[in-house]
């Protein structure tokens, strides 16, 4: 019976501690679009492009969307933000193209619209037009603002990969996809302040630098679309 019982807590103990050198899971941060948003679409504001009269589209006003986020865990020293649109039509020959329609079904790719790194730990929020407000030509300059670090958006030299611009780079599907664009905001807790990251640099340079010092993530997503025909 002894030997029974010795070996039950044998097993216990060593259960016990397998699962304490368990690495702990990151903890989870909750994201939030602010009020302007109605319902699950971004508010037109915020996109480069918005649906005019004849179905087609026209610039938009492009200001960064209002974000917040739960405070991170102890030892967090710095956020960072990246937001996406997984739902980009591979092909671009047909964007925008009269008569023709991008089929709902089609390859799609990622496009970055919005990368900052270095958040301050004290900024949780982030207000409207906080970095970007306006379609420019060149981008926002890839520089250290008070609220973060901008890194490259998509945008800049055609092949909607890392361009040369920076800041937010609101939504503009093309008007003739059958598919409502889906757009990903992701928030990242770090144990640095600062991330080791070239002069310019991509998400997938700050995603490179931020392996080892993610103590929580949380994300977001947000709908766009200037066809009105479009479904998800």
């Amino acid at each position: 019976m002894q030997s029974t019982t010795r070996f039950i807590r044998a097993i216990l103990i060593a259960a016990t501690t397998a699962a304490t050198a368990l690495p702990a899971a990151a903890a989870e941060l909750t994201v939030r679009f602010g009020e302007r948003e109605p319902g699950n679409m971004l508010a037109p504001e915020s996109a480069s492009c918005v649906a005019t009269r004849d179905g087609k589209s026209r610039p938009g006003r492009n200001e960064s969307p209002s974000l917040s986020w739960s405070k991170g865990p102890a030892g967090t020293r710095s956020y960072a933000l990246t937001m996406v649109d997984p739902t980009v039509p591979v092909d671009r020959s047909d964007f925008n193209k009269p008569g023709t329609m991008i089929l709902h079904d089609v390859a799609r790719m990622e496009f970055v619209h919005w990368v900052l790194a270095d958040i301050p730990a004290g900024v949780t929020h982030l207000a409207e037009s906080a970095d970007g407000d306006g379609v420019s030509k060149e981008g926002l300059a890839l520089k250290k603002t008070i609220h973060g670090r901008r890194g490259q958006n998509g945008a800049g030299d055609g092949t909607l990969k890392n361009g040369p611009h920076g800041g937010y780079l609101g939504p503009c599907p093309p008007w003739n996809d059958e598919r409502i664009h889906h757009y990903v905001v992701t928030i990242y807790a770090l144990d640095v302040a600062e991330l080791p990251l070239p002069p310019i640099f991509s998400r997938a340079d700050l995603l490179a630098a931020a392996k080892g010092h993610i103590l929580a993530t949380g994300t977001t997503a947000i709908d766009y679309t200037v066809n009105e025909g479009s479904r998800k």
